[in-house]
């Protein structure tokens, strides 16, 4: 089984994607903890910008380099590196703020439908599921986000058990049914928790609407956390504009939790197409 040193001397050499620099340079391997019984291997790394493509590369390549020296499982978590310490690497012009693009820009004429409840186990996925399948079956180009971050369950809804593609510097989302999909757990390993602050689900999510390579979609159906919190109202307030469909149960609990998640929406100028009651 492998080492603590070991894993460190495999994976610091391994560069960062966004810098090109080996992650021994940059101190981007924070913790790395073993566990020998199971032959599973756990690392927290640091880069210089979370999601898309570039995290999927850096995930591929460690989860390869372990596997292929002896782990059994590999569990990575990531947060980002310190600016400082990428500017240090980084070359000056990169270091100009970049505006936000594509999917997100005020005049996309994508229609953005998003998938919401007060809390969760209501059905909330399986409805922007069918709806997207139904969107495709009728002819419409149709792209999903599994926005649920800590309750991912499209892909496997979905029958997908495979990784997107990358081209470039962009995620190509994995086809099923004719719908694009996206999710976060693509970019987790072996059904691992997501065990990430706001902040930084908050970029993730932003790099599934300006790193992925949608193409020319109609819809761009979101499928939303359940409740109000950080993510849900990051969503909210990235989408230019959107139309939402608010997902509950008769319980009384369900739906005065939704009503709140309704009043989010009115709150962020997004329209509520109606209720589902399931």
């Amino acid at each position: 089984m492998l080492t603590v040193d070991q894993v460190k001397e495999l994976v610091g050499e391994i560069k960062d994607p966004i810098i090109d620099v080996p992650l021994k340079e940059t101190e981007g391997i924070v913790e790395v903890s073993i566990k020998e019984e199971k032959e599973h291997v756990s690392v927290k790394l640091a880069m210089a910008q979370l999601g898309g493509a570039p995290q999927l590369d850096l995930q591929m390549a460690v989860v390869n380099a372990l596997k292929e020296n002896g782990a059994k499982t590999v569990g990575i978590r990531f947060e980002t590196l310190p600016e400082e310490k990428v500017n240090q690497f980084k070359p000056k012009e990169e270091n100009k703020p970049k505006t936000i693009e594509g999917l997100l820009s005020q005049n996309n004429p994508v229609e953005f439908i998003a998938i919401a409840s007060g809390k969760g186990g209501v059905g909330k996925s399986t409805v922007a599921v069918n709806l997207a399948v139904a969107l495709a079956r009728e002819g419409k180009k149709v792209g999903l986000v599994d926005a649920d971050i800590y309750g991912f369950s499209v892909p496997d809804m979905m029958g997908i058990d495979e990784k997107p593609g990358i081209k470039g510097k962009e995620v190509i989302p994995v086809e099923r049914h004719g719908v694009k999909v996206i999710s976060m757990a693509f970019f987790v390993e072996e059904n691992a928790p997501v065990i990430w602050r706001g902040p930084m689900l908050g970029k993730m999510l932003t790099n599934f609407f300006t790193e992925v390579k949608w193409g020319d979609i109609e819809y761009l159906i979101l499928d939303l956390p359940p409740g109000t919190g950080d993510v849900a109202l990051d969503v909210h307030t990235m989408l230019p504009s959107s139309k939402e469909i608010i997902v509950t149960t008769p319980h009384p609990t369900a739906a005065f939790v939704a009503a709140r998640a309704g009043a989010m929406a009115k709150h962020t100028d997004h329209s509520i197409l109606g209720v589902i009651e399931t």
